[in-house]
């Protein structure tokens, strides 16, 4: 496997919702999935970047800093989990080095997240 880069096109969402879009986790889940599937399986160590990009409904006035990190990306890790690290022993496990920011857009038409991930060896 070589570097793969990739924009992931959705709205980001970190963990099921009980009032609101309750139906956005889903279509975030999908959406990672769905677009993520055609890409090569990752098989061996690797440094993982992930920027997530934010509409501004994702920083309302109680959250000016938007969604916690740590929540959006278990959710786009364990979508990860059923592609790009299906085939890797301990699936996830295989990243060495994680890098993982957010960022605010201005639309909903923009929003997803942006995803790096390069093979490297521990020997």
């Amino acid at each position: 496997m070589n570097y793969t880069g990739l924009q992931i096109k959705g709205v980001p969402y970190s963990r099921a919702k009980s009032r609101g879009d309750i139906e956005g986790c889903k279509r975030w889940t999908d959406a990672v999935i769905e677009q993520t599937r055609s890409l090569p399986c990752v098989k061996q160590a690797c440094v993982v970047k992930v920027t997530f990009l934010l509409p501004p409904d994702k920083f309302p006035s109680n959250f000016p800093y938007g969604p916690d990190l740590d929540n959006l990306l278990k959710r786009f890790m364990d979508a990860l989990n059923v592609t790009i690290f299906c085939e890797a022993q301990g699936k996830d496990s295989c990243i060495v080095s994680l890098t993982v920011s957010k960022s605010r857009v201005p639309s909903k038409d923009e929003a997803g997240a942006h995803l790096e991930i390069l093979p490297v060896s521990l020997v």
